[in-house]
């Protein structure tokens, strides 16, 4: 699987481990956010991570800020994506089932970098159940087709 990773100059040093933990992983990872501790603005990284999923480049993708919020605001911004911040596991499982998401993002002010993995590999490890979400998703990217127009 591809991984698209984007973060800002706030999680820099967890982006480092968590691109080193999806590869461990057997993942193919890309880096599209910030090296330095410069600060910068989240929604370039959000949106960059967003476009390498919606046009195919990347499987899915991982968004770190210093809360996960704002990052995946942007990212959601993109037609068809679907980001989520996930602080848990459980979230983290059930986005996916649940929500197809695409992206996950979390906080390095918010999880540390054990619970960041644990919530990483929830995430790669579920899948998407159909069934009654299926109907669901669909009412999703209707509303966001009616908004687009």
């Amino acid at each position: 699987m591809r991984i698209a990773i984007g973060n800002d100059h706030a999680a820099v040093e967890l982006k480092e481990q968590i691109l080193a933990y999806v590869q461990e992983l057997g993942h193919d990872a890309d880096n599209y956010g910030t090296d330095t501790l410069e600060s910068c603005d989240y929604p370039e990284y959000g949106e960059k991570v967003a476009r390498a999923v919606a046009e195919g480049r990347a499987d899915c993708g991982i968004l770190i800020c210093g809360t996960g919020v704002g990052i995946s605001i942007a990212a959601n911004k993109v037609k068809g994506i679907r980001a989520a911040v996930c602080s848990d596991t459980a979230t983290a499982r059930l986005t996916k089932e649940h929500n197809n998401a695409n992206i996950i993002a979390f906080g390095a002010r918010i999880v540390g970098a054990e619970l960041a993995k644990e919530i990483v590999k929830a995430y790669l490890d579920a899948e998407f159940l159909g069934g009654r979400h299926e109907k669901r998703l669909a009412l999703i990217d209707e509303l966001e087709e009616r908004e687009r127009k």
